[in-house]
């Protein structure tokens, strides 16, 4: 698929990543779901995977929030820049050590909902001007978005792929 250029096809591409997703997921069976990875990565099973999704989502949510209410906000959380964002997924990973599958699963869900109401919330122009907004840089929110879902779900879906190969 294209990259979107519209909230309609940011809405579509993203549904069907993320429907993708969750079949790869749900094509693993439960006990492969569960299972630990057999080669050496950041994320050690399909919930890590999940979680840093679900935490991608609310930073997109929570910078998108407290800047359209007029504060100024980074995407990153405090300590973290893009030079070294790797510390922050394995803090993510860590903080949800005691999460089940089934929790992970009900967070990136619930989390991912509320992605699309932010898109739906949103204008072509809101979502596609670059600059429309001065906080997001030189890109445009919908590159954001697409980043937080979209592509992030090929990204997950290539790690589960290769779990499932294993």
């Amino acid at each position: 698929m294209a990259r979107p250029q519209s909230r309609s096809d940011l809405l579509a591409a993203s549904e069907a990543s993320f429907d993708k997703l969750m079949n790869l997921i749900d094509s693993l069976g439960p006990e492969r779901e569960a299972a630990e990875f057999s080669f050496e990565d950041r994320d050690r099973n399909v919930r890590d995977v999940l979680v840093h999704l679900h935490e991608w989502h609310e930073m997109l949510l929570r910078w998108v929030d407290v800047n359209l209410r007029g504060g100024a906000a980074p995407f990153l959380p405090e300590g973290y820049t893009w030079a070294n964002y790797a510390g922050l997924n394995v803090a993510v990973r860590d903080r949800h050590a005691d999460t089940s599958l089934e929790g992970a699963v009900a967070l990136v869900k619930q989390s991912r909902g509320r992605v699309r109401e932010l898109i739906e919330a949103r204008t072509d122009e809101e979502l596609f001007t670059k600059k429309h907004y001065s906080w997001t840089g030189t890109t445009s929110l919908g590159a954001y978005c697409i980043s937080a879902t979209s592509s992030h779900d090929e990204w997950a879906m290539k790690k589960i792929r290769k779990h499932a190969r294993a």
